[in-house]
């Protein structure tokens, strides 16, 4: 039979058609008045997408150089900061926080678990000046409680700035940065926007604004607010990619579109933002349902899985590359294994972007494919226990 590459990783994600078409005509200079009026567009369609009034920042950068950019504008040599961390990309914030200098408080949970808000609450001091978090740890599939986070930091009266990474986070979970006040939210291109690796983007509130005035740390490329002086004039401060704004406005566009009505042929950002949220969240239990039906275990606790991509567990003594690699042999399709310490003990499918039933009903059935062929160790597995289990979950949540 012929294969077909598909991709199930968290990230790059499959691409949008549209947005493909969108990079190949995106032929304009960045200094014009076509690619201002671009964007302009695409930065409050942006806001939409991440459901907020504050201005957002684009960066070419990939995710990471946004998490930098959060460090490095909003705190001081000596500041002290508390990250809380479950996985390789809490790890990322530390190894940040410690580059620029800051006095890091650390609170950890194991890889696969999460965080308790008396844990937070304790680790928190008075001068703690930020607070650094994932929305969803996509090395271990957990979801952390955002939420919760920032109550307790209101309901302690700390001035500390709640830094959220929802790289992975935003268009896979609901997340309300100004309803619950939240201070920075960082987004990348390569998730559930569906265009390729290259931009990041920020929602920054007034607090960081103007916390920006007082911090020190070195800056150049990653300024923000010489970023947000541009954007204010459609601009970007330096060289953009100018393909990929424009494939992310054709993403934009489609996702409005998923809440298109005969009244709105248009659509609309924020339903469409909680269609495309919505969607992943029943591949995601489809997946977990599919699992557990196969006799596998799911590496997130219960209630704190992330529809970002789900984590599994291969059969006791078997290494999660057997999997990996089988899925990739036979059908090409790509999942990927354990970051970290987490090498070879379980496996991630991914959910957030241009993925749907149809994808997520096709992986399942060629995760039992594998099952089969690698004879792993799952007592009383049958062809189709997967598949009817995710069959009947998506049944039930698309009554």
């Amino acid at each position: 039979m012929i294969r077909k590459t598909r991709l199930f990783t968290p990230g790059p994600t499959p691409l949008l058609p549209a947005a493909q078409f969108a990079m190949a005509a995106a032929d304009i200079h960045h200094r014009t008045p076509e690619f201002r009026a671009l964007y302009t567009r695409v930065l409050a369609q942006l806001k939409e997408f991440v459901g907020t009034k504050n201005d957002v920042i684009i960066l070419s950068s990939g995710g990471t150089g946004a998490m930098e950019a959060s460090v490095s504008n909003l705190t001081s040599p000596g500041d002290r900061v508390l990250v809380l961390s479950a996985g390789k990309f809490g790890e990322r914030w530390s190894g940040l926080t410690k580059a620029f200098g800051c006095h890091v408080d650390v609170v950890e949970a194991p890889y696969g678990s999460t965080f308790t808000l008396d844990q937070v609450s304790a680790a928190l001091k008075l001068e703690t000046r930020a607070v650094f978090v994932q929305a969803t740890e996509s090395s271990t599939g957990v979801r952390h409680d955002i939420k919760g986070i920032a109550n307790l930091l209101k309901e302690n009266g700390s001035e500390a700035l709640l830094v959220v990474d929802a790289i992975t986070g935003l268009g896979t979970t609901h997340l309300d940065m100004d309803g619950w006040g939240i201070d920075v939210l960082i987004g990348g291109s390569q998730k559930a926007v569906m265009i390729p690796p290259g931009l990041a983007y920020l929602a920054v509130s007034q607090r960081a604004w103007d916390r920006m005035e007082a911090t020190y740390n070195p800056r150049y490329y990653f300024d923000l607010r010489k970023e947000r002086k541009n954007a204010a004039k459609g601009e970007s401060a330096y060289t953009p990619s100018v393909a990929l704004i424009a494939a992310l406005g054709a993403s934009l566009d489609y996702i409005a579109k998923q809440a298109a009505t005969p009244e709105s042929p248009e659509g609309n950002l924020a339903e469409g933002r909680k269609k495309l949220v919505d969607n992943a969240e029943t591949c995601a239990a489809m997946t977990r349902a599919a699992a557990e039906a196969m006799g596998l275990k799911l590496f997130a606790p219960k209630g704190y899985e992330a529809a970002a991509a789900t984590a599994i567990l291969p059969p006791e003594g078997t290494d999660s590359g057997v999997i990996v690699k089988g899925l990739k042999s036979k059908f090409a399709a790509i999942v990927t294994d354990g970051q970290g310490e987490m090498k070879g003990h379980l496996f991630r499918i991914a959910h957030l972007g241009f993925f749907d039933y149809m994808d997520t009903i096709a992986i399942i059935g060629a995760l039992e494919q594998v099952a089969v062929a690698a004879k792993l160790p799952l007592p009383n597995f049958e062809f189709g226990k997967g598949l009817i289990a995710a069959q009947n979950v998506f049944a039930e949540r698309t009554k």
